[in-house]
């Protein structure tokens, strides 16, 4: 089953943004990922957002996502970003396609 990394980003250093940005996009690309959804986070239908920018990844499964998580390409990318890019991330599973079950 698919997982995603959902992902909040705010950019302190652009330069360090983008020099973090080319290494994490690398490794999320060799690692099977595939962004689904990345830029600027939009005007929030209800409540509010606290990041200026959002992206989902998109990864085969769970294993590939902890395996890209913890390889030595994107550790790399979290060192460029410490202290210049907040990252807040969500590791979750996608749902069958029938959706999921209410308890009773």
């Amino acid at each position: 089953m698919p997982a995603y990394a959902v992902v909040n980003v705010d950019v302190l250093d652009e330069e360090a943004g983008l020099a973090y940005a080319r290494v994490a996009q690398r490794s999320i690309l060799s690692h099977g990922g595939r962004y689904l959804v990345a830029g600027p986070t939009p005007k929030p239908v209800e409540g509010t957002w606290d990041s200026s920018r959002f992206i989902v990844i998109e990864f085969p499964d769970m294993d590939r996502i902890r395996e890209w998580y913890d390889s030595p390409d994107y550790r790399r990318a979290r060192e460029i970003r410490e202290g210049k890019v907040r990252v807040g991330m969500l590791f979750v599973e996608g749902a069958p396609p029938e959706g999921f079950s209410l308890p009773d």
